[in-house]
């Protein structure tokens, strides 16, 4: 009787434990720290001919490629975008092509400070989409990219800085900033994680097109990867 009720006891348990691994109720809510396409906004700080020539601590090639990918990635989820100069026709000179490209009728806010917080027109306009979470790329980390997430955190934002879509004039400069921001609070992201984030579940098939072109055109072996996939087996991300 003993081992009947024994066993009795440990097939309702399994049962139990089966369906309440399958139940949609026991899925885990996502982290709030988790950027969604509608918690923040985005903005590229700098991304000019001036800036990029003595950008040493990323490959200009590279550099290029993942803020383009990062701006498309913004653009297929509908993120609220900010586009931001220094000096475009007395110094830096205007806007990376292929940014320009991406957000065609939007015209860059051309600054004199360095700190892109500073200048009211951008800080208006971010404030105005009442977003909690900022997303920053810039040239260069150690100076544009520094003093506005410095500045947004005091003020009570949510700050991810994209390290791979940024850089310094030197390995250094650009590591020590990054550092400088963490330290403060700041969460670095890079390109590929803030497409896949927004992303996040395969079945969202709205998306889904144009996150895996963004990964073809821009994600190096893993968009080949997913090219590869398709021609070899028609496979595909998720089911």
């Amino acid at each position: 009787m003993f081992n009947l009720s024994k066993k009795l006891l440990k097939a309702i348990t399994g049962a139990s434990l089966i369906l309440a691994a399958s139940s949609p109720s026991f899925a885990g809510s996502p982290a709030k720290s988790l950027l969604t396409p509608d918690n923040h906004a985005l903005i590229l700080i700098d991304h000019q001919p001036q800036m990029a020539f003595a950008t040493k601590s990323h490959d200009i090639v590279e550099l290029r490629n993942n803020v383009t990918g990062l701006a498309k990635s913004a653009k297929a989820f509908n993120v609220p975008t900010i586009l931001t100069t220094v000096a475009e026709k007395s110094f830096s000179g205007p806007l990376f092509p292929e940014l320009k490209a991406v957000f065609p009728k939007q015209t860059p806010i051309d600054r004199t400070t360095m700190n892109t917080w500073e200048d009211d027109r951008v800080t208006k306009k971010f404030k105005s989409y009442k977003k909690d979470k900022l997303v920053i790329a810039a040239l260069w980390t150690e100076v544009c990219g520094v003093g506005p997430v410095l500045s947004a955190i005091e003020d009570g934002y949510e700050v991810y800085f994209v390290t791979d879509a940024s850089g310094g004039v030197s390995k250094e400069a650009h590591d020590m900033a990054v550092q400088r921001m963490i330290q403060a609070g700041a969460r670095p992201i890079t390109w590929i994680q803030y497409l896949l984030e927004l992303q996040r579940d395969w079945a969202r098939g709205e998306t889904y097109k144009a996150v895996t072109d963004i990964a073809k055109e821009h994600g190096g072996g893993y968009g080949l990867g997913i090219i590869y996939a398709k021609e070899m087996f028609n496979a595909k991300e998720g089911k």
